[in-house]
């Protein structure tokens, strides 16, 4: 009897078990806790996590990874093409204007989604939870960032199901990670509001969240995000670096081999880890390119000149919550940082130069996602009794819903507002004789990627009842939902039959 949570990364995944006994994250085949966000192609057969990873440097083109940044969006998309340049692995347009990533498999050409890779490596992940915990797992909690759209959410629901996983709930990020702060802490919390900020800068992204902490519970009061700012974006400044002054000095242009691409990838990476905590960071690859060795190094100062764009925009994301949440920095009792990229010194000096206060790190960076979504399967689960622990999560886009009247005349009401709480229903009230439609849509068109499809879906409304007055229209109340996973659905339609009555009081 048991619930997985799923922390799907960019990099790297992360499994946790809610038990019995209590939260465990659980060990992959090479008793690692983070298992690669991997899939590998071979001539006989397919490799996935560690095994993909394994297989990289001799087959780049061949392993697919990086499919968060991916899954549910169109090929055209502006930022979809300033990544494609990135990637080792060929990929197209589909017939609808999906990804299709080919490779070589088994000797042949195969082309497949992102939805699909991505399904591989959860059956995987899945195959890791049965194989610790002895029995079939098929409940589970996965972890999206707060900024996915309705296409990107729904691909990942597909994506689950194609896994044969029950997905009881999409859980935000940051959601989850205030959870495993919040539930383990009820005895500091008093009668006030415990107010606390999580910045969380993984692999692809920043994410910020400003929740309210209470003995009852949570309640996140603001989000804010940047898609492209996390340690992948740090990278690329240094691996830029590197492949212009190793052009000049050696003649060599390492963008268009894949594996001097790669190897030097997994140089710069292991570099910034180093000077995390050193001031000064070597680096050295033999045999890179062409018969070439390299050499160089690289101090502190020079990676945060490199990367003083990124690190002027990470504190818009941080601002902009507060400014939401209508907090200042007074106000707030700790700010915790988390994501594996957090490690870099220069990320919380600034933090504490806005907040004036040290940033704490009570939860662990990478595992805190997982521990939170088990979490929240277990309370979510009949089979298990958490203490009471309200969770009351936010919606970051404001939804709108437009119809025409019978005039022709077009309509539309914000029913959802930004932050909105989750799940959520409302109700709007029609007089109607005939079937008509209503469409659903993002109505701020700067919080989506650029160029994004503002129209979420459209539902058709009817058969509707004839109303009994000849000249009269029928009552119809349409109920619709903004659920746990954050999609926005109609979810019922009832006529009303007003009956007057005269009623003799005594």
């Amino acid at each position: 009897m048991s619930v997985v949570g799923l922390d799907f990364g960019n990099a790297n995944n992360v499994v946790a078990l809610a038990r019995r006994k209590g939260i465990d994250v659980v060990l992959n085949t090479e008793s690692k806790r983070e298992t690669p966000s991997m899939v590998n192609f071979g001539l006989k057969q397919r490799f996935i996590g560690c095994a993909a990873a394994d297989k990289i440097n001799m087959q780049p083109k061949n392993t697919i990874m990086h499919l968060k940044k991916l899954i549910g969006l169109r090929y055209s998309d502006p930022e979809v093409q300033a990544i494609l340049p990135t990637f080792l692995f060929p990929t197209s347009a589909g017939p609808n204007d999906e990804i299709m990533i080919t490779v070589q498999y088994m000797g042949e050409k195969k082309s497949f989604t992102p939805e699909r890779l991505v399904a591989m490596i959860l059956s995987d992940l899945k195959t890791i939870a049965e194989a610790d915990h002895g029995a079939k797992v098929t409940d589970a909690v996965v972890s999206v960032p707060v900024f996915f759209t309705d296409p990107q959410r729904r691909a990942m629901l597909d994506a689950c199901h194609i896994a044969g996983l029950n997905t009881m709930r999409l859980m935000h990020e940051t959601t989850a990670t205030a959870l495993a702060y919040g539930i383990f802490k009820t005895a500091e919390f008093g009668d006030d509001p415990h107010n606390v900020v999580f910045v969380d800068v993984g692999h692809s992204a920043l994410q910020v969240c400003v929740v309210r902490f209470t003995k009852a519970g949570l309640k996140i009061l603001a989000t804010a995000f940047d898609r492209n700012l996390g340690g992948n974006a740090f990278d690329q400044a240094m691996f830029d670096h590197f492949c212009a002054e190793f052009k000049e000095s050696k003649k060599i242009d390492i963008k268009s081999n894949a594996r001097a691409s790669l190897r030097l990838r997994v140089a710069v990476e292991k570099m910034k880890k180093i000077l995390s905590s050193n001031p000064e960071a070597p680096l050295s690859i033999e045999c890179l390119m062409d018969d070439q060795d390299v050499r160089s190094s690289m101090t502190r100062d020079v990676m945060e000149g490199l990367s003083q764009d990124l690190l002027e925009r990470m504190m818009t994301p941080v601002q902009s919550a507060m400014a939401e949440a209508g907090m200042t920095p007074a106000d707030v009792k700790a700010v915790e940082l988390v994501g594996n990229a957090s490690r870099m010194p220069f990320i919380a000096s600034q933090l504490e130069a806005f907040f004036g206060m040290t940033c704490s790190r009570t939860l662990n960076a990478s595992e805190c996602v997982a521990r939170g979504c088990a979490l929240q399967g277990a309370m979510l689960s009949p089979q298990f009794k958490v203490r009471d622990f309200e969770v009351v999560d936010s919606f970051p886009y404001p939804v709108a819903f437009c119809w025409n009247t019978e005039e022709g005349e077009a309509k539309d009401t914000e029913l959802f507002e930004r932050n909105n709480a989750v799940p959520s229903l409302k109700t709007i009230t029609f007089f109607r004789n005939e079937t008509f439609g209503v469409q659903a849509k993002y109505t701020t068109p700067t919080l989506l990627p650029p160029n994004a499809e503002t129209n979420i879906g459209a539902f058709e409304i009817g058969p509707v009842p004839k109303c009994k007055e000849p000249e009269g229209k029928t009552k119809l109340k349409v109920a619709i939902r903004l659920n746990l996973n954050g999609l926005v659905s109609v979810e019922s339609a009832q006529a009303v039959e007003e009956i007057e009555e005269e009623v003799t009081v005594p």
